[in-house]
């Protein structure tokens, strides 16, 4: 018998889950920030002893985390050196020059990843075709290298300009690199992010040399611990892109780790998606430290080529950090359980970016925290079971939370620890309200047909409210979503995206040379998963991003394999108008088209989900008790039904009601009625003629 293990690493908790013959079991532990590995190992022994499994029965280990991202946010990462060509010093800190926010006058840049006392020039230049105009002098890299050394750098990022065309000089620079400073370690554009765009690239490169020592210590510490405690099978790594790869590519890529703990979660929506049949959905993923929220249209994440790590204003594109490699497409929002509140000098509740995290996390959980989070409104407010909390792990002081909302909250604006807590959660909830519109908005769609799929420990308590305000009147609440991210690396398939700029106007379309890079594209991906899974049967999906001469950015085609072994200048038109048109509403004629970047995904098959089985008339939930819960729609306190999950299965409660289980609560509001699928499933539904 085979067992897996999913381990999902957050701000604020570790989630462990183990799938064997005998279904799923799951554990919360609380995350140790000093090392990571300890709470994966605690994890670990918990679920293995709950199923009676032996740690050596364990056969694989898909691991996600947030460390990655979060040591951006932070700025925790490694002292690091940026060396590029001369004249371009200063290219992540001009940005694109656009403004986000085009008349806020004391609109606010974020700062470079590294300042500028660490970034350095070299000369010689690549042209835009790839050809060398000016050689590389060695004696200048050494020149440079020797700096670097002096002042004790641990990693150093090469962004070299076209590099990602002619990567001659990038690898001279490696070579230096390695023979004066063999203990540094390097990442370089070309091989990292080869796209144009050169403020993208750069900090891409930089991002991945900035947390590479942290990662790469990490991932050989984790490794050594598993095998310690028995468990010497074989880990992989969830990317960016909602997919699998291998320890040593992770740690030698670790920014293809940015966002991998939320794209596992984007995966576990896509699958209830398509067990329930559904082209529309919006996943709504709320833990400790974070919220996230990804659109799924046809059963499949939407993806991108960019994306912004910690945007600083409103949710605004172009307020963040932009990471430029393959990725599902998500907005994520300082708002999870942990999340901070203070009043601001304008007497406003303001909620998160910062988060208590586990340590020493809310104020109710009684290790420290004074100030109050969105757990302590949560449990003022009647959502939680103070004695129940993470299957009573952990015992919530509710006489602290109220202290701390009175001090921080109550006391400033004239509130008692009630009114504090409802202003509180108010605040976040329209907070992640407002990301989800402004997400939809940016991808021109209307939220009002849309499913919501909400998982994660903190994202059922929130996500009934979140509904009624989006206007959104089906929540579906899956079974597992407290540690749904860590289901979502079970159900990931092996695979890897491999993309390049070649710079290409359909006027000039040269079918062989196209035909050899997407074989090599196909060649170069098609490898990263052989390194995973050498005897998996690999499917190749095609990219071309195209756009009309003079525009600034692409939408991507999708080419068929024969399309992409035959490619053909007419067919290439026709697709880009057609989705052109079905973007924008009509195409522009006398217009050249043009190809900036292309791109090849090797995966393994999607594994068939089966539908969810037909569900009769639910019958009436066994009511365990009541207890008064706030209804923030209502703006009073209402008696609510206590119902376990475990006795949903074909019943149904009316709101106000709760539905409780280990790892999180299903707050149903007044205006919803929810019942159980048979797949465990709680489905919440709007009451008729509830506005």
């Amino acid at each position: 018998m085979s067992y897996r293990l999913g381990v999902d690493i957050g701000g604020t908790f570790t989630d462990v889950v183990l799938e064997g013959p005998g279904g799923l079991t799951s554990t919360k532990v609380l995350t140790t920030y000093a090392a990571p590995e300890d709470a994966i190992i605690d994890g670990l022994q918990q679920v293995c002893a709950k199923a009676d499994v032996d740690v050596g029965q364990i056969t694989q280990i898909i691991h996600g985390t947030t460390l990655a991202t979060n040591a951006l946010i932070e700025r925790r990462g490694a002292k690091t050196a940026l060396i590029t060509t001369k004249g371009f010093r200063d290219v992540i800190e001009m940005r694109t020059e656009s403004r986000f926010e085009q008349y806020d006058l004391n609109l606010t840049l974020p700062e470079p990843l590294l300042p500028r006392q660490s970034r350095f020039t070299v000369a010689g230049r690549i042209d835009a075709k790839g050809a060398e105009l000016v050689p590389m002098d060695r004696a200048e890299i050494e020149a440079v290298v020797d700096q670097i050394g002096a002042a004790g750098y641990d990693s150093v990022a090469v962004g070299l300009i076209h590099s990602y065309l002619n990567n001659t000089h990038e690898a001279l620079v490696r070579e230096v690199l390695a023979e004066k400073l063999p203990d540094v370690m390097v990442s370089l554009s070309s091989e990292v992010s080869p796209q144009m765009r050169e403020y993208e690239r750069f900090n891409t490169v930089c991002a991945n040399a900035y947390i590479k020592p942290l990662m790469k210590s990490y991932l050989g510490r984790l490794k050594g611990r598993l095998a310690e405690v028995g468990a010497g099978c074989p880990i992989f790594l969830m990317h960016s892109g909602g997919g699998i790869i291998s320890l040593e590519s992770a740690a030698e890529f670790p920014v293809r780790l940015v966002e991998s703990g939320p794209a596992g979660g984007a995966v576990f929506a896509a699958t209830l998606a398509q067990r329930f049949g559904l082209d529309k959905v919006l996943s709504f993923d709320m833990g400790g430290t974070t919220a996230k929220i990804c659109l799924i249209r046809d059963q499949t994440p939407k993806t991108a080529r960019v994306f912004e790590v910690a945007r600083t204003y409103r949710f605004k594109k172009g307020s963040g950090m932009p990471i430029s490699i393959p990725v599902i497409d998500m907005v994520e929002i300082g708002a999870g359980g942990g999340s901070l509140a203070h009043v601001d000098a304008m007497r406003q509740i303001r909620v998160g970016p910062e988060s208590a995290g586990s340590e020493p996390g809310p104020a109710c959980y009684g290790r420290g925290g004074a100030r109050p989070a969105v757990t302590d409104a949560d449990l003022v407010l009647g959502k939680l079971d103070p004695d129940n909390f993470a299957g009573g792990t952990i015992t919530l002081d509710a006489e602290a939370s109220g202290q701390a909302l009175d001090a921080v909250i109550g006391e400033t604006l004239d509130m008692d620890a009630t009114e504090a807590a409802f202003g509180l959660a108010e605040v976040v909830d329209e907070n992640m309200a407002n990301a989800a519109r402004v997400h939809a908005v940016e991808n021109g769609e209307d939220l009002a047909g849309y499913t919501m799929i909400a998982f994660g420990g903190a994202a059922p308590l929130h996500a009934g409210r979140l509904c009624e305000k989006l206007g959104v009147k089906r929540l579906l609440v899956p079974e597992g979503a407290g540690v749904g991210s860590a289901i979502g690396f079970l159900r990931a398939p092996f695979s890897f995206e491999a993309n390049r700029s070649v710079y290409m106007k359909l006027s000039d379309f040269n079918g062989d040379k196209v035909k050899a890079l997407l074989a090599e594209l196909a060649e170069e991906a098609t490898a990263f998963v052989r390194s995973c899974d050498a005897e998996a049967v690999i499917e190749r999906s095609y990219k071309a991003y195209m756009r009309y001469t003079g525009q600034g950015w692409e939408i991507p085609i999708d080419l068929t394999e024969a399309q992409a072994s035959a490619p053909d200048a007419a067919t290439y038109q026709e697709l880009f108008e057609a989705d052109y048109t079905a973007l924008f509403g009509r195409p522009v004629a006398g217009l050249d088209v043009e190809i900036t970047v292309w791109a090849v995904n090797a995966t393994t098959p999607k594994v068939d989900v089966p539908a969810v089985a037909a569900m009769g008339t639910p019958q009436a939930a066994t009511v365990t008790g009541t207890r008064q819960i706030f209804d923030p729609a209502l703006g009073k306190s209402v008696k609510a039904d206590m119902v376990l999950r475990g006795d949903m299965a074909g019943a149904g409660v009316a709101g106000p009601a709760v539905v409780t289980e280990d790892e999180t609560t299903i707050v149903v509001p007044a205006s919803r009625v929810a019942k159980g699928w048979p797949d465990g499933t709680i489905e919440v539904i709007q009451k008729e003629g509830a506005a």
